[in-house]
């Protein structure tokens, strides 16, 4: 079965080129318009689903935040470490592993090689299944993890018992992530939305239920956690097993073939994505050793629970550009996928700069949602201007980001998000906030000049790609990860994974 084409011809057809369905070269400013609107069109067809969905998704730890938060300080604070530290190092781990999955399935898909989808998508539960086995003791042993990490024992204490009532959550990502690549790989992309939306639902109602009327606390909100998790891995499984035929042909031996070429496949898409996850998250590490750690770890979650507000409609455009990325290139189109990119670096910016003014202008107000200290608050009004500043920055690397995914460049990243934020950014970090005694805004502005170097060397990345190239390259990569399977013409360079 073949794949929709992905560039229709009606009411542009000049812009086609007749012999391989690509774009025509773009000279002059109404073509390089029209171009505009038409990606504009596509990114926002599948990414506005996506982004309604991971907002959604995200929502789920926002509301189990406010419900927290308004038990207490204390409260919040450890449950932001053990969202912001171990729940963040699980879930970058597991969206990265994940996210070979949407190389694979997005290039099988542009291919015409629909059938394939199924077969990897039960290749990466397995794996993804194992790998939540391997971070268990992550989740057994958090108190004395984050004790030795630094943190007060105030915080870690309740922080540990929080995180070990969550690890039924751990397990449901092993479902919910190889599900939802398998269906943004095909644009199916608006029952991962009304799924999330009423996921969301869901916890409002539990975490309300259990928080303030059976009056079960923290607990009571890790248990609404873990119910609403599972609700979503399910239901996204009952739907890819009931409603899509043609990727999904039922269970599959071919699932254990080249199982050890897969992981190595699965651990560099991991790395490329930890490096950007974990990075924030060792801010919060690092300001749990500075004075007054309940008021600083406080603020900082704060801020970077708004910032993944944005950052969760960047990961929308991340999937998005990822899939158009995968799937043109797969269909052998380069300069569908290059004005796909341009076209989507513009608008992600413009949201970026948009989010930052909002920022600015409520500086002072939008912390009440998150707690009722005026201490809190006063110290989240400080932190505005870097949370701004942050934002600006984030909203071109997610799309870089979801480039590499698609063309399969996770290594070349993982270089440049290691020098730029380990090597520069964190060390900057740590002097500004403890040798300079700048404290938590120290620390975030070494991070963010981190953040603007990785930012400036991926665009010089995006503008010297010879998209030529790298649809020789996806032809080359699909024939090597086929799995085996007879008759299968597959795409890409396999460098990137060796």
């Amino acid at each position: 079965m073949e794949a929709t084409p992905l560039l229709e011809r009606r009411g542009f057809g000049d812009l086609i080129d007749d012999d391989d369905g690509d774009y025509l070269p773009v000279r002059g400013m109404k073509a390089w318009w029209r171009v505009f609107c038409i990606e504009t069109v596509r990114l926002w067809r599948i990414g506005g689903p996506i982004a309604f969905q991971i907002l959604c998704q995200f929502g789920t730890n926002s509301v189990t935040t406010m419900f927290v938060g308004h038990l207490g300080d204390v409260e919040l604070s450890a449950l932001s470490i053990a969202l912001s530290v171990i729940g963040t190092f699980s879930f970058g781990f597991m969206l990265g592993m994940g996210s070979a999955l949407e190389t694979l399935c997005g290039q099988a898909f542009g291919a015409g090689q629909v059938h394939l989808l199924g077969i990897y998508m039960q290749r990466s539960i397995i794996i993804l299944f194992s790998t939540c086995i391997l971070l268990l003791p992550l989740y057994i042993f958090a108190e004395p993890v984050l004790k030795l990490l630094g943190q007060d024992a105030a915080i870690a204490k309740p922080a540990g018992a929080y995180t070990l009532l969550v690890v039924p959550q751990l397990f449901s990502l092993s479902i919910t992530f190889p599900t939802q690549k398998f269906l943004q790989a095909q644009s199916k992309v608006s029952a991962l939305a009304w799924i999330s939306l009423l996921a969301l639902v869901f916890h409002v109602v539990l975490c309300w239920l259990f928080v303030d009327v059976l009056g079960w606390g923290a607990s009571g909100a890790a248990v609404a956690f873990d119910l609403t998790s599972w609700g979503t891995a399910v239901a996204q499984l009952c739907y890819v097993v009931g409603w899509c035929k043609d990727g999904w042909k039922g269970l599959s031996w071919f699932a254990f073939k080249e199982m050890w070429s897969f992981v190595k496949l699965s651990l560099a898409s991991a790395v490329m994505l930890c490096l950007e996850v974990w990075y924030m998250m060792s801010i919060i590490v690092l300001t749990g050793h500075l004075n007054n750690a309940v008021t600083a770890v406080g603020s900082l979650s704060i801020c970077m629970n708004v910032n993944g507000w944005e950052s969760m409609i960047f990961i929308g455009i991340n999937a998005a550009i990822s899939v158009r990325v995968s799937n043109e290139l797969g269909s052998g189109h380069p300069r569908a996928t290059k004005y796909s990119i341009y076209a989507t670096v513009f608008q992600s910016l413009l949201i970026g700069l948009i989010c930052m003014i909002i920022i600015l202008l409520a500086r002072n107000h939008f912390s009440i949602i998150f707690t009722n200290s005026k201490v809190m608050q006063q110290a989240v009004a400080r932190l505005s201007p870097l949370l701004g500043l942050t934002m600006l920055l984030n909203s071109v690397q997610p799309v870089v980001s979801g480039v590499a995914v698609g063309g399969g460049w996770q290594s070349l990243v993982a270089y440049i998000n290691l020098a730029c934020y380990y090597i520069l950014g964190l060390p900057l970090g740590y002097v500004l906030g403890y040798i300079a005694n700048l404290g938590v805004a120290g620390l975030w502005g070494g991070m963010i000049f981190g953040t603007a170097m990785q930012t400036l060397l991926l665009l010089v990345v995006l503008y010297r790609t010879n998209w030529e190239k790298e649809v020789q390259q996806t032809t080359e990569r699909m024939r090597k990860w086929g799995g085996g399977i007879k008759g299968i013409a597959f795409a890409g360079n396999t460098d990137n994974f060796n």
